[in-house]
């Protein structure tokens, strides 16, 4: 496996490669062969090479120390520490014996925007990316999608495929920058340049006479919602400089300075955070609810999805809503604990709530295959938004590996609705039945792919809604009960069943019914290029629903810091730990908090 050294070498080119491709594709890719052959030869390098990055950083990154050990006075307050990160200065330690070794500063001397040379607290935008593991999945999720997009395009995009192949790339490597940047104005120009690409991909090769309409609002929408989130970081940034004098864009180091802030011995200083992190919170969240979305942020999700060529919806599906997921749980979380307990579940919570029923019910109603497909979209994300902003180990932890499995059964879904809109002039629910008489290995992998969505034991997305549902139950927050949030998630698993179910009962199991075929002639089966899309992401589902520890390990230590940075912002508000049990199964009485003990009156000195 490679080394630090190369891994820190080969990061940038993990969003250099699809830059590249693009440029290639419009340099060589003239005619509709070369274009998809040339594509596809550039998504499976990319998919080697992350696949060789994603699993020499796994084991280092699984054998980290867990947040919940001792940890040096001056780690205590770090919560990222990213490892591999290009342009590490290194910092030179020398043990007993005095070998003396370069160990990671976590930091990175890539300045992109210098301030100021003289004054070391006036820090530039830098190109600050690494691995953790928050994002290492994520990356990996990315860069697979990629390779089924390209095939399922194959044979529909013939028309200025070079424009359409070079947008796709531009569009993954945005989206890869997104997961890897830990320099919140990169991360936030990574976020907004995804805009272009989708805007010309649905625009130019939607397949809708309204495909306009839909990218000019999906456009309008999501730059709307990111300006207000550039409203946020700017506040909490501007907020840092006031109270140290320390201008920073570093993720970890904001997170840091916070952690420090929220709990100096000066109440005047922690009012003030509590205050301000409310709001900070709520204007942060809001592009990432869009993004997402969340009800009622979700009006242009429709138009989109069923506009968009069928490779750019999975890419919207499976990638570009996991950003706005991936944006909570990187900057909201950290950098505004407080917030969250206060405004993350009683609003984006209750928001989050609701479209878990409202998607589902959308959903049942559907006529079209790409809607209902969308609107479970709506229902899932919201149960992984829920999971999220509960603020507990649990909770978060199925909440990234929800990321992680809808992306690749929701994505699945969508490659497969592709397959049969292919064949059939028709994308109507009501024009299909019996298909597994006309088309049954087709049938056999939307059966597998189905049942992962709806949450099968054994299938991924089982793994990821227990975790979730057992962080609902442990919330701990001041202002919100787990009961009811846990009940509405579990009554939306119910759903999901109902209407995906229903879905594959009217198409595959009822008397033969087609419409007109798309091209003359007997319509056949799934074929090789097809199966080679459909096969991985199908095993995968499979592999990850009855193996998910490997992918658990390694995001348990940055799980666990958050989850301890969540446990000091609860004691800030007084929350009692729960009840645990003793080995004799006898609950013991929560330990009183600080404040708590200031309150019981001081006892009498006995009479002598």
């Amino acid at each position: 496996m490679l080394s630090p050294e190369n891994i820190r070498f080969l990061l940038p080119w993990l969003i250099g490669l699809p830059l590249l491709a693009a440029v290639l594709l419009l340099a060589y890719g003239k005619t509709v062969e070369n274009a998809r052959k040339l594509a596809l030869g550039a998504a499976l390098l990319h998919l080697l090479l992350t696949a060789v990055v994603v699993e020499s950083a796994r084991k280092p990154l699984t054998d980290r120390k867990s947040a919940t050990e001792l940890a040096p006075p001056s780690e205590r307050a770090r919560v990222f520490i990213p490892m591999f990160v290009p342009g590490d200065p290194g910092l030179e330690k020398k043990d007993q014996s005095g070998i003396i070794t370069i160990a990671d500063t976590n930091t990175t001397s890539w300045t992109l925007v210098p301030f100021s040379k003289d004054n070391p607290k006036l820090k530039g935008i830098q190109f600050f990316i690494g691995l953790d593991g928050l994002n290492i999945w994520l990356i990996a999720l990315s860069s697979l999608m990629l390779v089924p997009v390209v095939l399922i395009s194959w044979d529909s995009i013939k028309e200025k495929s070079t424009g359409f192949y070079a947008w796709l790339f531009a569009l993954q490597a945005c989206v890869v920058g997104v997961f890897l940047s830990f320099d919140i104005i990169l991360f936030y120009v990574f976020f907004e340049l995804t805009l272009i690409p989708l805007f010309f991909l649905i625009s130019s090769w939607g397949t809708g006479a309204n495909r306009r309409e839909a990218a000019r609002k999906l456009f309008l929408f999501t730059l709307a919602g990111g300006l207000i989130t550039l409203l946020g970081l700017a506040a909490a940034i501007m907020a840092v400089y006031q109270r140290t004098e320390e201008l920073t864009f570093s993720i970890p180091r904001l997170a840091e300075i916070m952690q420090h802030e929220l709990h100096r011995d000066d109440p005047v200083s922690r009012d003030f955070w509590h205050e301000k992190q409310y709001y900070i919170f709520l204007a942060i969240a809001v592009g990432f609810a869009v993004k997402i979305p969340l009800v009622p942020l979700h009006s242009w999700l429709p138009g989109a999805y069923s506009e968009a060529p069928i490779g750019v919806t999975v890419m919207l599906s499976a990638l570009l809503a996991k950003m706005g997921t991936f944006g909570i749980l990187r900057i909201c979380l950290p950098i505004a604990p407080d917030g969250t307990l206060t405004a993350g579940l009683p609003i984006v919570g209750t928001l989050a709530a609701f479209g878990i029923i409202y998607g589902a019910f959308c959903a049942y109603a559907q006529h079209d295959f790409k809607k209902l497909v969308a609107y479970s979209s709506v229902s899932h994300l919201g149960f992984c938004v829920l999971a999220l902003v509960a603020f507990n180990a649990e909770g978060m932890a199925g909440g990234l590996l929800h990321m992680v499995n809808h992306g690749l059964a929701t994505g699945a879904l969508f490659l497969l609705v592709g397959c049969l809109l292919q064949r059939y002039t028709s994308g109507q629910i009501a024009d299909f039945g019996g298909m597994w008489k006309k088309l049954p290995v087709f049938t056999f992998f939307m059966m597998v792919v189905s049942l992962a969505s709806i949450g099968l034991p054994g299938l991924n997305n089982f793994v990821s809604e227990m975790l979730m549902l057992s962080g609902l139950f442990d919330l701990h927050n001041a202002k919100s009960t787990g009961i009811g949030f846990a009940v509405v998630a579990g009554f939306g698993i119910l759903l999901s069943a109902w209407y995906t179910l229903t879905m594959v009962q009217r198409v595959f199991f009822n008397e033969l019914r087609e419409p007109l075929p798309a091209k003359p002639g007997e319509v056949s089966d799934l074929d090789n290029r097809e199966l080679a899309m459909i096969v991985p992401l199908a095993a995968l589902c499979l592999f990850i629903g009855l193996c998910p520890q490997p992918m658990l390990d390694t995001m348990k230590r940055d799980v666990d810091t958050l989850a301890r940075v969540a446990d000091d912002a609860r004691k800030d508000h007084a929350i009692p730990p729960p009840i645990v049990e003793t080995p004799k199964g006898t609950p013991t009485k929560p330990k009183k908090t600080e404040k708590e003990r200031e309150l019981l009156p001081v006892p009498k000195a006995k009479a002598k």
